[in-house]
């Protein structure tokens, strides 16, 4: 038997796990996760540009025309700091600028730190507008764009209403936004936001205030349990959470430094545990209808006006759901067809039924399959009327805003579709078919910054995007309307996730030829009815999107559909098109499935036991909610390795004759 040289260092079998048992693990991924954070602040804090204390001129005469400062209530800037603000937007080419007052809060400004990256929040063309909703410089022509201008004859507004004002501008100066702490520049005294304050704060962020302020009270309870349970392991991450203010805000040369920065750090744990029961209560008092506006008038007021206003369209797009559905949905669906319409095979088999698991609107869908060609179609299809019917409240109205950030979350998915046309061309003109609000055109400039961008759609969001100036030209209305006004017109012709939707993809396929010149590009992205995932999730496999995807087109047939219409495939991508939401969309229809909105207009009158309900069910998916990430970002993993994702892209030519 060998003797290591070197008795006293030569492990035993159980000093490993010995070491090992000492280490606290909660409280040390605590302590990582707080230390990294504290960096991360500090790192942020020092990413945003100070303004000088002296306002600069040029020849004398201080550019300040064309610009108008909003200020929340009590907020009284001085002229030099406008003007400092003005000239700073003028030289950074800004037509947005937030100003940080020097006095903001601690609390405050680590929770506008954790929301931003000042190193990248300009050049982020998708990224939500944020500000401290203290003070906020606007370029006219952006305020009457966004027609988000304050009435000078009315009150000020609010933190809330400002920074709902700011996250509005950005996405008219998409890549013109941006920071800067004014020095002299004071919060007045609505620093400190109560609970309904900072309910109406998140609220106007589109954050949720109740889910946020539950997560604050599961991780306070969190440190207290490690800090009593976990020794000297829970007390380091129970102080480091304690001093963070400090450590990212109080050290020496931070350009700013809270007013409340000693109280804010030695009073933390109260106040943060305060600050939650505050915010979870007011976001539980939600005023019923007919609630009376408070009498004091003021941001309470105004807030009650706007609640009885919801309150009223609640109402009425009740009634009009009920109106809708008193004669029945089997209205809504053509008859059944006997033949498959993409060959004309007549060897059908039902591929999926499922209910409408999106919105929990009433109703039953099929999607059958073809025997010979693999073409999945819902059949029988729904008809203009109802597809007006299960498409309302979905991209606008009641989904709008949710529709909206789930689109902005999806910058990488822009890139990757705009850069595959790198190595075979620099368009001069694009139109993008389906672009709804225009998130795609937004995020491709940063991509192509010279190509003109124009958008198709049939809601009223392709004017918006225009007023944005997200395209250049919206054009709306069906796209085969278009095929003679816009004949020949552009260089590339963009359908992503659009010829799903419609009720002829054949004949969308048609116009994109005639909309094309000769040797234009028609790029595609479609999901991939034989991917793998569809057999596996079934009628939970999120990309059925019942009821509104028509048509499903194996990636063979779409290719011959494109070589009948004078074109040359020269790319076609499968992994790098995978959209990772195979077991999360699994988890979240069935959710949806088995707790429905309690409040959707369309539904029977929400009840206490259904809130309870859906309150049982969205807790008891939380857990399956975080499996279903961890599976997702697996899954996209092996996607791209192996190029078998649950989508495609192609990108063709259209021959030159």
């Amino acid at each position: 038997m060998t003797r290591s040289p070197f008795p006293a260092l030569a492990p035993t079998p159980l000093s490993v796990p010995l070491l090992l048992s000492r280490v606290r693990w909660t409280s040390a991924v605590l302590l990582a996760a707080l230390g990294a954070g504290t960096v991360r602040a500090a790192r942020r804090l020092r990413a945003i540009p100070v303004l000088p204390l002296a306002a600069p001129t040029d020849a004398g005469v201080p550019r300040a025309a064309g610009w108008r400062l909003l200020t929340a209530d009590g907020v009284e800037p001085d002229a030099a700091t406008f003007l400092s603000a003005c000239a700073h937007a003028d030289r950074e080419g800004l037509r947005v600028l937030d100003l940080l007052p020097g006095d903001l809060p601690a609390e405050r400004v680590l929770g506008l730190l954790r929301l931003v990256d000042p190193a990248g929040y300009r050049q982020d063309r998708l990224g939500e507008g944020r500000g401290a909703g203290f003070a906020v410089l606007v370029a006219e022509e952006v305020l009457a764009r966004a027609g988000a201008g304050a009435d000078p004859a009315g009150p000020d507004p609010t933190p809330a209403e400002l920074m709902a004002v700011t996250r509005r501008l950005k996405e008219y100066a998409a890549d013109a936004t941006g920071l800067a702490i004014a020095p002299a520049l004071s919060c007045g005294p609505r620093a400190d936001a109560g609970g309904p304050e900072r309910a109406a704060e998140l609220r106007a962020q589109g954050l949720p205030a109740g889910a946020l302020a539950a997560a604050q009270l599961a991780g306070l309870a969190l440190l207290a349990g490690v800090a009593v349970r976990q020794g000297r392991w829970g007390a380091a991450a129970a102080g480091l959470y304690w001093i963070q203010p400090y450590l990212a805000l109080g050290l020496p040369g931070a350009p700013l430094n809270p007013a409340d920065l000693a109280r804010a750090t030695a009073a933390r744990p109260a106040r943060a545990l305060g600050a939650a029961l505050r915010t979870a209560a007011a976001t539980a008092r939600t005023p019923g209808p007919g609630a009376a506006a408070p009498e004091n008038g003021g941001a309470a007021a105004r807030d009650a006006e706007r609640e009885a206003a919801r309150d009223t369209q609640r109402a009425g797009a009740a009634r009009a759901y009920r109106a809708d559905l008193a004669a029945g949905t089997d209205r809504f669906l053509e008859a059944r067809r006997p033949d498959c319409p993409w060959c004309g095979s007549r060897r059908l088999s039902v591929r999926v039924r499922v209910p409408d698991l999106l919105q929990g609107k009433p109703g039953r869908f099929t999607l059958e399959q073809c025997g010979a060609c693999g073409h999945v179609f819902q059949n029988p299809r729904l008809s203009p009327e109802g597809l007006e019917f299960y498409y309302r409240d979905f991209y606008d109205g009641r989904g709008g805003e949710g529709a909206a950030t789930v689109f902005g979350r999806l910058g990488a998915a822009y890139r990757g579709r705009a850069e595959m046309l790198r190595p075979y061309t620099d368009p001069a003109s694009w139109l993008d078919v389906g672009t709804g609000h225009g998130h795609f055109c937004n995020a491709a400039r940063a991509v192509w910054p010279d190509t003109r961008f124009d958008g198709l759609d049939m809601g009223d969001g392709v004017r918006e995007a225009e007023r944005r100036g997200w395209v250049e030209t919206g054009h709306q209305g069906q796209f085969p309307e278009f095929a003679v006004k816009l004949a020949g017109q552009y260089q590339v012709v963009s359908m992503y996730h659009y010829l799903e939707h419609t009720r002829n993809p054949l004949a969308e396929l048609d116009t994109a030829a005639a909309v094309l010149a000769p040797g234009g590009y028609l790029t595609i992205e479609l999901p991939d009815p034989e991917s793998r995932m569809a057999r596996l999730l079934g009628p939970a496999w999120l990309p059925w999107f019942q009821p509104q995807h028509q048509h499903l087109i194996p990636s063979a047939n779409l290719r011959e559909a494109l070589a009948d219409r004078g074109f040359t495939v020269l790319a076609e991508e499968h992994g790098p098109a995978h959209q990772g939401n195979d077991f999360f969309g699994a988890v979240a229809l069935t959710a949806t499935r088995l707790a429905p909105d309690p409040d959707r207009p369309w539904g029977p009158p929400a009840t206490p036991g259904r809130r309870a309900l859906t309150g049982a069910v969205r807790l008891a998916a939380l857990p399956c909610f975080a499996a279903a990430a961890v599976l997702d970002g697996l899954r996209t993993a092996a996607a791209r390795r192996t190029d078998g994702g649950n989508a495609y892209r192609m990108l063709a030519r259209k021959d030159e004759r």
